[in-house]
């Protein structure tokens, strides 16, 4: 019994050698039955492996979304970034564009009365316990910036230099209500006070009641001794109204001052004046140009006296 049980397995082990010689055989001579079987496979297992795609398809998907959307956060980050260095750019070309016109109009006025200058940049905006209205500039000592000076725009007065440190001052402006200078009308040369009333517009008294003032009179400074703290012929303003009242020893009028103090930027100390009085020379011919607002920088002056 056992020879005959050897003797099969030995049949069996024959028939699957001659069996896989006589496939190889078909193989490698390219006949179509071992490509069908293939292909056979190949459908069978398709439909599984679609399944496999389909379920792991949205897996993969998503770490590929991970991957964009960070590189997209990224881009729109550098986008933001490089679009607030532009409006940045742009904001300070604005700035730069709007000081050198204000520079252009001071050395024009400066020039036609032979004033000789100090230019400053206006670093903030205030008050002090002497004055309501005040600015303070990068300009002092170091400068030649002293007390008592005048301070001007291209368009007219700003004010006076009240306070002077190495690298700043402090200057009262021409509409603080404390504000007082010397006038004169021009053309009729009277002369008078202005009054500084806290805003845009001043008050001028004259000294006589022998001329009759008119809207539209320029007014202009008419100087101190020694040129200080007002020089000669600095523009202050253009009369807007008259009061003339019956037997009144003096004549008022209001004056709207030429310097717009909400936008000043740029000025000029005036630090060494005419020899002679530039006279009406500087009255504005034409309309009074709108100034340019602009951006000032707010700091604390540099070498004022701490409290």
């Amino acid at each position: 019994m056992r020879n005959g049980g050897d003797n099969r397995g030995r049949l069996l082990l024959i028939s699957l050698i001659v069996t896989s010689l006589f496939l190889i055989t078909l193989d490698l001579r390219g006949v179509q039955v071992i490509d069908g079987l293939r292909s056979g496979s190949q459908t069978a297992l398709s439909p599984f492996q679609s399944a496999a795609a389909t379920v792991f398809r949205p897996v993969g998907n998503f770490f590929s979304d991970i991957t964009r959307l960070g590189r997209t956060r990224g881009e729109i980050e550098k986008l933001k970034a490089d679009n607030e260095k532009l409006r940045q750019s742009l904001i300070n070309r604005t700035i730069a564009d709007a000081e050198l016109l204000e520079l252009k109009s001071i050395l024009d006025l400066a020039g036609t009365a032979k004033y000789r200058i100090v230019a400053a940049k206006v670093i903030s905006l205030g008050s002090t316990s002497s004055f309501a209205q005040t600015i303070s500039i990068d300009a002092g000592t170091n400068d030649g910036v002293k007390e008592n000076m005048t301070v001007i725009t291209g368009l007219g007065l700003v004010g006076a230099v009240k306070k002077s440190y190495p690298n700043s001052a402090l200057v009262q402006l021409a509409s603080d209500s404390a504000f007082r200078v010397g006038a004169r009308v021009a053309g009729s040369q009277q002369i008078g006070i202005l009054s500084g009333q806290g805003t845009s517009k001043a008050v001028l008294q004259l000294l006589d009641n022998q001329t009759t003032l008119k809207v539209g009179d320029v007014i202009l400074a008419r100087g101190s001794q020694g040129n200080r703290p007002f020089v000669p012929g600095v523009p202050i303003g253009e009369v807007t109204s008259v009061d003339n009242a019956a037997g009144a020893v003096t004549q008022t009028a209001d004056v709207k001052l030429f310097a717009n103090f909400s936008t000043l930027s740029v000025v000029a100390v005036v630090v060494g004046s005419p020899k002679s009085d530039p006279r009406d020379a500087l009255v504005p011919k034409g309309p009074i140009p709108i100034p340019v607002p602009t951006v000032t920088i707010y700091a604390t002056p540099s070498g004022s006296p701490k409290s």
